[in-house]
């Protein structure tokens, strides 16, 4: 999709945004109380905590853009090219963050730590889904696992994040894998309810402008469009509604198009369990 320079600034700032809550929230909580973020971040905490004492110590953030690098170059091939510019775009942030933040412990308690490290997170992280990128590393795996294999992209997210909480209670005991849980589950909660973390989405799209909205979103994203005959109850004015299954990563391209068209349009948007047929996989 091609962004006006302003809603490019608007996405920038987002993302930018969204690295340096990520950033606080593990210098300032996680990091000092042992307690691990999902996906590549906790990863990368869980190797920096093993080689705190070898003659190579290297910090959370190096680490992480380290492991980002090669699943960039898989996202540019198998994703697209716009959200993985995107998403690296915001692990560079995360690391620069990482390095100038300093690691101070605010609290002894390990709980708050997970609360609010897990809170602060999920709001970084929600506000960038939110605008169209990703923070990169498990999202961009989980998305090629997912159409390789045809299995649910929560199923790589459950895979990863248990064998982090698994790890941390091995290696630093099971106290710091219980609390790992909880900052865990409090990211998800945050995260639903800012941007929704579920991969396909159903948009209803209720609008008297019909054909110019199924043009601009088959100009713009490559996704089935039916149509059905609407009528408003109270105006009893003839529209149309639009059926239209996305991926979450596309839900804020579509918003987009529909304030572009018809800003006016009703819109409800609804989880999607499953979708059978033919639902293109590989864009």
């Amino acid at each position: 999709m091609n962004y006006t320079p302003m809603q490019e600034i608007k996405k920038i700032v987002v993302i930018i945004f969204g690295a340096a809550l990520n950033a606080v929230a593990l210098n300032l909580f996680l990091i000092p109380a042992k307690v691990y973020a999902s996906g590549f971040t906790g990863v990368a905490q869980l190797v920096s905590n093993l080689l705190v004492h070898s003659p190579i110590p290297i910090s959370t953030g190096m680490l992480l853009f380290a492991l980002n690098v090669p699943v960039a170059v898989l996202g540019w091939l198998k994703v697209g090219k716009s959200f993985t510019i995107y998403s690296f775009f915001c692990v560079f942030m995360m690391t620069f963050f990482l390095e100038i933040i300093p690691i101070v412990e605010i609290s002894k308690d390990i709980l708050l730590n997970a609360v609010f490290g897990g809170v602060i997170a999920a709001i970084g992280v929600g506000f960038t889904l939110k605008y169209g990128a990703s923070t990169g590393g498990l999202d961009i795996v989980a998305m090629i696992l997912s159409r390789k294999h045809n299995r649910p992209i929560g199923t790589y997210f459950l895979i990863l994040n248990g064998s982090i909480i698994l790890a941390a209670g091995l290696l630093f005991g099971w106290e710091k894998a219980l609390y790992t849980l909880v900052a865990l589950y409090v990211s998800t909660r945050v995260i639903d309810a800012i941007h929704t973390r579920h991969e396909k989405l159903t948009a209803m799209i209720v609008t008297k402008k019909g054909n110019e909205l199924k043009e601009a979103i088959h100009s713009r994203l490559v996704r089935g469009i039916t149509i059905v005959p609407a009528k408003g109850a109270f105006s009893n004015e003839n529209k149309e509604m639009l059926v239209i299954v996305v991926t979450r990563y596309e839900l804020y391209d579509l918003e987009n198009i529909i304030k572009e068209v018809d800003p006016s349009a009703f819109t409800n948007i609804v989880n999607t369990t499953g979708v059978f047929g033919l639902f293109r996989k590989d864009d």
